[in-house]
């Protein structure tokens, strides 16, 4: 197969080895929701948007797995926090046969840190992709929310726009008496 960035050669993957360490080296870009919540991104939306489009297509998964590996499983290795946490993927609901966020959620699997899944969904099916903030404000996610043990919460999603599904989500778990204590993205369209 060929290298989606370069369109060389690569025997087993979807994005080369090469590609991987030169293009897809993550930075961290920070911002705050509600504020005081961390929302940690790994790289502009910018320069991964024809990669994060995958995700509703059969080559997303691989994509995505890739882009875990690549920021969520390096940046869960690396974190250094006392305690357990939960991370949940918001809306992990499966579409194109597998949920991305359920993927990036999988890839924060630690000793301290326990993925679940089905936990924070959406009631709504509306769709935000490409609406202004008003529609994003008049159409709420009414997330579900399914208990589970852990106090503290990293929520996960792919993108970050306006952070209101991030807030949402946020406020709902707190009115469970549980602490988001930052947020992951792989991507924020905010930076460039």
């Amino acid at each position: 197969m060929r290298c989606m960035m370069c369109e060389r050669f690569s025997l087993l993957s979807h994005i080369c080895p090469s590609c991987q360490e030169q293009i897809l080296t993550p930075s961290l870009h920070k911002r705050k929701i509600l504020g005081n919540v961390p929302v940690y991104s790994f790289y502009p939306y910018n320069e991964i948007e024809p990669l994060l489009l995958t995700k509703h297509t059969d080559i997303g998964y691989y994509i995505y797995s890739i882009l875990a590996k690549l920021s969520f499983r390096a940046f869960a290795r690396e974190w250094k926090y006392e305690g357990k946490v939960a991370s949940l993927g918001i809306d992990d609901h499966a579409h194109h046969g597998y949920s991305h966020t359920a993927l990036l959620n999988r890839a924060l699997k630690t000793p301290n840190i326990s993925p679940y899944y089905g936990k924070l969904r959406a009631s709504t099916r509306y769709k935000y992709a490409g609406k202004s903030v008003e529609e994003r404000l008049c159409n709420p996610r009414q997330f579900s929310y399914v208990p589970f043990r852990e106090e503290e919460v990293i929520l996960v999603d792919d993108i970050v726009t306006t952070g209101l599904t991030l807030t949402e989500a946020t406020e709902t778990l707190q009115m469970y008496g549980k602490r988001v204590i930052l947020c992951l993205t792989l991507s924020d369209a905010e930076t460039k």
